[in-house]
């Protein structure tokens, strides 16, 4: 009896590790849409009807935010924690390099962040979901649907989720007064040219992460 029983829990370990699909590339088109009102409407606007695409291959990732009213990219390497930040906002182009304390700084909200499961499911994208509530140390809660059928290999891609057991395909951001929904649209596993991350040569008035906390940019 306890020779099957074991066999029993081998079996859905095997099974359980053949549904998941370890990636090191891939590319993904999450749709913004703003879920609550906001005493700025001009802030509202810069949201709602955005897109952000990632793009992940190997130990770097690409995350693209696209707008009516500004543009922002972020080059990450996760070998280094090194980072670098384009953005475009009326006509003005920057480029902010951020160095792996800078990059922790940044993100030091998510530090301890938990996800605890939830019965609930959904399919988004063709991929079942399971909801999860994800809590910061500051008390802020969100709601996060997340696929265990594609692992991302680079889980340092996007900082808020390293600790999640999956891919995140819908996920709230708090912006201030906002509470912004993002939905993936698309996945592609296919290779991503490494040219997505090359940085440009000219076009951009450079600079550091301090400078760039001093700018209303």
């Amino acid at each position: 009896m306890k020779k099957f029983t074991l066999l029993l829990v081998l079996c859905s370990l095997i099974a359980t590790a053949h549904a998941q699909k370890r990636i090191s590339e891939l590319t993904m088109v999450y749709d913004a849409t703003v879920s609550t009102g906001s005493a700025d409407p001009k802030l509202a606007d810069a949201f709602d009807g955005a897109t952000t695409t990632v793009y992940i291959k190997g130990n770097m990732s690409r995350s693209e935010m696209a707008s009516a009213l500004f543009s922002s990219t972020t080059i990450h390497d996760s070998k280094t924690g090194s980072a670098v930040v384009l953005r475009e906002v009326s006509g003005q182009k920057l480029l902010i390099r951020m160095t792996p304390q800078n990059w922790a700084e940044k993100n030091k909200r998510y530090n301890g962040i938990t996800f605890t499961n939830t019965p609930e499911t959904k399919t988004i994208a063709g991929y079942k979901c399971i909801k999860a509530t994800a809590t910061l140390n500051d008390g802020t809660v969100f709601t996060v649907y997340y696929t265990s059928d594609i692992i991302p290999e680079n889980k340092d891609y996007d900082y808020q989720f390293r600790s999640l057991n999956g891919l995140p395909l819908e996920y709230e951001l708090v912006q201030g007064k906002l509470t912004i929904k993002y939905t993936v649209s698309s996945i592609n596993l296919n290779p991503v040219p490494a040219s997505k991350f090359d940085l440009p040569k000219t076009g951009y008035r450079e600079m550091t992460y301090e400078e760039s906390k001093k700018t209303s940019l």
